[in-house]
């Protein structure tokens, strides 16, 4: 007797764990490239297409190779962006040096250290193996106006001792000695409080250096390059600037009243500063007011972790009920991906349901991942917009009981490789007994949706998949002489199949199975018919021995702690991140009431913004605590590393402004900004007390210093003659900061975030450094002397 006497002998496919298809036009084989932890994801994608050509030639006819998702796109226009953005940084820079020095080779001084310092920069990020990326050359981006404040500083301190010295020597101009003893004073005298400024700069990044994680990951490269460009702005500051000066400050140099631009500041700047000294209480009292109002925009401003970075491409990972069948799961693929294709915007649509060949990829049948690549902008219709595309695809692709979720591919990834949760919130719902934990889902799900802010809400069914029971009855199994493992062998190998060997055919092995037919497998009550053999040889049909029912059960087992776990997938519109969760916790709170021993985890990217708070909130204190020692170093003194640190609220008052007038919401983004916006107003306390100290010190050598009067008038020499170095050190922030603020490309919206507070600041800073620490300074200094004489303003 042959095998083929008994059985029918046929080829068939393993159990359908996926599907992948193309455009709505039919299945598809679908690859995946993975790529190296830490290796370069642009060489590594260029070279991929290299080896793919290389492999078409060898494709049989009719069969060809379509990218579906190709990330270099991404990767050049970001990098193309801020490249664009530093070329325009480094023109206008150099503009404002020359319009407010009126001299080509003084700004020639002041640009030399850009160019150095960023070639330092990308000479440590290749050693240590940074990639010019989004976060890389945003961090040499937002450090280019600050990079050339202590040059600009010591140039102009080197105008004003020339200047001294021409007016003292009117007969002769100096000789090349002359010349560089004169630039070596002048950078003497602010250099060292000019370096320790620019350590300040860098030092307020430590905070940055502590994220960890995502938000880690993702900002340490903005980090290392803005300190590593800082750090090399005040090498260069002490070293190869003052011997530039001493070359190239020469010649005709202008007084700094017959600049028509630095002149009107002046006058500008004169009356403002006498009437702030007339009245220093009453200044105080007013900033301290701006300071509580600032508190409006504070508290309406919302949270999220990270803006969204427009990719270029869309995900689609809609959620769906269990219990879809393989073949109902392609249907359903076929007829959503050919709805998307019939976007004009939309180049390739690639679907996949289920998981992959890999053990990378356990998704079930339930579980629909779509990719999206969308055409250049130039090609799209006139007014469309990422929203729109994605409001026009959501509007065509409505598929009963699927709930649609729109997102992008690296982002998605990000977040499923670290929490799970494929949306921006998650709730995860953690206990003992699944049925329990659905019905907590499914109120929670209730209580979410009609929320504000929710776009979609919805609970998955851990305990909904469909199972077919095999009940086996001992006593009767027992009648018949049959055991237990005797019943469910038989169950094991006619549905679900047994291997007895392998065939080999040439270099290939393929598993030989035995089991029933599937007309057998697929019904219940043919299932029941199956025949047994008992030790007499007698035949009895399984239904004599056991029950054959259909019963509930999880469709996938999660669980996270060692506990059994239900997620509820929550998207959201028109709203922040952590406002919302805010508010979701309390409603879930006051209508969801827990079992004992069940418990309520929220997750998501609020998991993300809850760390990085945390993380900041610690590092932050400390990282001032060092700023201060540091300030304590530049002055020898308490009070005014104290004044520098109390005023610095102050310079942030413009920035929560700004945030809220563009509605941004708070994100670690912005954090950095901010810290970023706090070195450089530290740094504008420190070159304002420099130039009171020296105005002060001289008055005071001269004998010129006994009233209260002195004071104010060595005050006006020493911030009204500096007008100048302040003005042009701002110009060039600001300078440095709106091509980044007024541009767009890919990245720009993260840039934009981190730069909207130093822009903002920019306006409140320079008015802290101009107005209130003049005048703090004065009720400081000023407690011991008398008053008398004409004060400034009786004299104006």
């Amino acid at each position: 007797m042959f095998l083929r006497d008994v059985a029918r002998i046929q080829l068939g496919p393993e159990m359908r764990r996926g599907v992948a298809e193309l455009d709505g036009q039919g299945e598809v084989v679908g690859g995946v490239i993975v790529m190296r932890y830490g290796a370069n994801a642009l060489a590594t994608i260029e070279a991929v297409k290299a080896r793919l050509e290389t492999l078409k030639k060898g494709l049989p006819a009719g069969v060809e190779i379509v990218p579906v998702y190709d990330r270099s796109a991404l990767i050049e226009r970001s990098v193309e962006t801020l490249s664009h953005k530093l070329g325009e940084e480094f023109i206008v820079v150099a503009l404002v040096c020359l319009a407010f020095l009126f001299h080509l080779r003084s700004s020639f001084v002041a640009i030399v250290s850009l160019p150095l310092g960023v070639l330092i920069a990308f000479i440590v990020m290749r050693s240590q193996g940074i990639n010019a990326n989004i976060m890389s050359l945003g961090g040499i981006a937002i450090a280019i106006g600050a990079m050339v404040d202590a040059a600009i500083v010591m140039i102009e301190n080197a105008h004003k001792h020339l200047e001294a010295w021409r007016h003292a020597h009117p007969e002769r101009e100096p000789d090349s000695r002359e010349y560089f003893e004169l630039a070596g004073r002048a950078a003497a005298e602010v250099g060292p409080a000019l370096f320790f400024s620019l350590l300040i700069i860098t030092v307020s990044f430590l905070p940055v250096f502590t994220l960890e994680a995502q938000e880690g990951r993702l900002f340490a490269p903005l980090a290392y390059t803005k300190t590593y460009a800082m750090a090399a702005a005040a090498g260069l500051s002490v070293t190869l600037v003052p011997v530039l000066m001493g070359w190239f400050i020469r010649g005709r140099i202008k007084p700094e009243e017959t600049n028509p631009l630095n002149r009107w500041l002046i006058q500008l700047y004169r009356p403002l500063i006498a009437r702030a000294l007339a009245a220093p209480k009453a200044l105080l009292v007013i900033a301290a007011g701006l300071l509580v109002l600032t508190a409006y925009p504070y508290l309406r401003i919302g949270a999220e972790f990270i803006p969204p970075l427009d990719e270029g491409d869309l995900l689609y990972m809609p959620t769906s009920l269990p219990g879809l069948a393989p073949a109902k799961a392609a249907e359903i693929l076929q007829l959503s991906d050919r709805m998307m294709k019939t976007v004009p915007e939309v180049k390739t649509v690639f679907g996949k349901v289920g998981s992959a060949e890999t053990a990378t990829d356990p998704a079930p049948m339930t579980m629909i991942e779509t990719t999206i690549q969308l055409k250049d902008p130039s090609e799209w219709r006139p007014g469309m917009t990422l929203d729109k595309i994605i409001a026009e695809l959501d509007a065509r692709v409505q598929i009963p009981s699927f709930a649609n979720y729109w997102t992008q591919p690296i982002r998605t990834r990000l977040d499923m490789l670290a929490t799970g949760i494929k949306s921006p919130v998650g709730v995860k719902i953690a206990g003992p007994d699944l049925k329990v934990i659905e019905r907590i889902g499914a109120e929670v799900e209730a209580v979410l949706k009609p929320l504000p802010g929710t776009a979609s809400a919805f609970s998955e069914r851990v305990s909904s998949g469909r199972y077919l029971n095999v009940l086996i009855d001992r006593e009767a199994a027992a009648r018949y002489g049959l055991n237990i493992s005797d019943v469910q062998d038989l169950v094991a190998m006619a549905i679900g199949g047994e291997r007895v060997t392998e065939t080999v055919e040439g270099l290939e092995r393929y598993p030989v199975q035995i089991r029933f037919p599937r007309e057998i497998r697929d019904s219940a009550d043919k299932l029941g018919q199956l025949p047994m053999v008992t030790a007499m040889g007698a035949t009895v049909p399984l239904s004599a021995i056991a029950r054959l029912e259909i019963a509930d059960g999880p469709p996938m087992l999660k669980s996270e702690n060692a506990r059994p776990n239900g997620w509820v997938y929550v998207d959201l519109k028109d709203t922040d991140l952590g406002g919302y969760v805010r508010r979701a916790q309390q409603a879930v709170a006051e209508q969801v009431k827990l079992p004992p021993g069940y418990s309520i985890a929220w997750s998501g990217q609020f998991e993300y913004l809850e760390r990085a708070e945390a993380r900041l909130l610690l590092v932050v204190p400390l990282t001032l605590v060092i700023i201060f020692v540091l300030l304590y170093l530049t002055f020898r003194n308490l009070w005014q590393p104290l004044l520098i640190m109390a005023s610095l609220p102050f310079a942030l008052i413009g920035g929560y402004w700004l945030l809220y007038l563009l509605g941004f919401n708070m994100s670690v983004a912005v954090a950095v900004g901010f810290i970023a916006l706090a070195g450089v107003a530290a740094e504008f306390g420190v070159v304002m007390l420099i130039y009171l100290d020296h105005a002060v010190a001289h008055r005071r050598a001269a004998g010129r210093l006994n009233t209260r009067a002195d004071l104010i008038e060595a005050i006006m020499d020493g911030a009204v003659l500096r007008v100048r170095p302040k003005a042009m050190t701002v110009a060039v922030i600001m300078a440095g900061l709106l091509p980044i603020m007024l541009g767009s490309g890919a990245g720009s919206e993260v840039m934009q975030r981190i730069a909207a507070p130093m822009v903002g600041g920019m306006v409140t800073a320079p008015l802290l450094s101009m107005f209130v620490i003049p005048v703090a300074y004065l009720l400081w200094v000023g407690r011991g002397l008398h008053s008398g004489g004409p004060t400034p303003v009786q004299a104006a």
